[in-house]
């Protein structure tokens, strides 16, 4: 798999591998966000979609701006890097469809795990925030190679008109 992979795939396999340890730590281990060695007895979650959104939305003000900042854009921006570095190191994921699955698929993932090990919540709304961040991510992939192809095709017309 790799041994095949161009220098752009591999220096995006480096890349994904340290976002997805730094995210392990963030959602996992940081104390920042309340995540110490702590397990907590009064674990909560939420399966209604769109309940802690609208919250955050409707109470932003009491909530304050970090609070709302750190759940509804966090959760976005967060997981823009899983969208955009999939299609760079796989590329099944250069299809929309298969980076929203997989976006999907690991959001559900972490959210599991912070279920069963009752570290941070079990929250659908961050399902679909990360999500949302991934499409974004790919969206903003799809961005990144249209300019790439456009600068190519200039710099091989300059070539082709200066020989």
């Amino acid at each position: 798999m790799i041994k095949n992979a161009t220098r752009r795939q591999k220096m995006g396999w480096v890349i994904f591998l340290l976002y997805v340890i730094l995210l392990v730590y963030f959602l996992f281990f940081s104390d920042y966000f309340g995540r110490g060695s702590h397990i907590r007895e009064d674990y909560a979650y939420n399966l209604i979609p769109l309940k802690e959104i609208r919250r955050f939305i409707v109470y932003r003000k009491v909530v304050g701006i970090e609070s709302f900042l750190l759940n509804i854009v966090g959760n976005i921006v967060g997981f823009m890097p899983f969208g955009f570095f999939l299609p760079v190191i796989s590329r099944r994921s250069r299809r929309f469809f298969n980076t929203v699955l997989l976006s999907f698929l690991f959001s559900l993932s972490i959210e599991t795990i912070q279920l069963v090990f009752k570290v941070g919540s079990f929250d659908v709304d961050d399902m679909i925030l990360n999500t949302a961040g991934g499409i974004l991510g790919y969206i903003l992939y799809k961005i990144v190679q249209h300019i790439r192809v456009r600068r190519k095709k200039r710099e091989k017309a300059k070539k082709s008109i200066l020989h």
